[in-house]
């Protein structure tokens, strides 16, 4: 597969998050653009920014009280059709807490063009950041499903990892993986503070290194 040709245009990013716990504070050199599924988008993730980052929300439960009929996999569809409006570079999950169907990689990946969108232009590369070791405690509650496998004598420690995102839930090879130490005694609140603190540093580390693949900067003429 041929590599990419560098680009000359602003990179873009769209940041899906759920909640308010999002993970942005750290200084991004590139224009994220966060979509979120439920709670508020922080001021230092919205408007103190210059220019401000253009935000959108579109929380499931509204969405299908909005639109009787309609399914998950229809909220699925529609994220995906306003992330690919914004076209991005790349789309990371960052603290996203539903489980994407099958129609949100079909749209981004260009395999489907629901009714009135444009064709995206190639496929949107999405990564996502979870709590765990690849292969260990996929999907919800990994934090507390490790701590309680730690307290079983079952694992000796956990990890977070950035993965690209496939159709199998937190399957996707990974970016970038980290072992973080459980310690006998402690509670779940200080082991989960220490592993946030590592998943700051490496979705930043992560969306930088999967950005620079898919969309290398041109290097300045001479």
């Amino acid at each position: 597969m041929s590599e990419p040709p560098p680009t000359s245009h602003q990179r873009r990013i769209a940041v899906l998050i759920s909640g308010s716990e999002l993970p942005l504070a750290p200084p991004c050199p590139h224009r994220p653009r966060p979509l979120q599924q439920k709670g508020r988008i922080w001021p230092h993730a919205r408007g103190t920014r210059n220019p401000p980052i253009p935000t959108a929300y579109l929380g499931l439960q509204p969405f299908l009280k909005a639109n009787p009929g309609k399914t998950r996999d229809d909220y699925d569809v529609q994220v995906a059709c306003i992330v690919a409006r914004a076209k991005p570079d790349l789309v990371v999950l960052a603290g996203w807490m539903h489980i994407m169907g099958d129609g949100f990689l079909d749209v981004v990946n260009g395999d489907r063009v629901p009714e009135g969108e444009d064709p995206v232009a190639r496929p949107i590369p999405v990564i996502n950041l979870h709590p765990a070791l690849p292969g260990a405690f996929d999907g919800a509650h990994a934090i507390e499903r490790a701590y309680e496998a730690f307290q079983k004598g079952q694992i000796t420690h956990s990890g977070v990892m950035v993965h690209r995102v496939v159709k199998e839930v937190d399957r996707g090879t990974p970016v970038i993986v980290r072992q973080v130490e459980i310690k006998p005694g402690e509670p779940i609140e200080a082991f989960e503070e220490r592993l946030h603190k590592i998943e700051w540093e490496i979705i930043v580390q992560g969306t930088a290194a999967v950005l620079d693949e898919v969309a290398p900067v041109q290097p300045p003429s001479m």
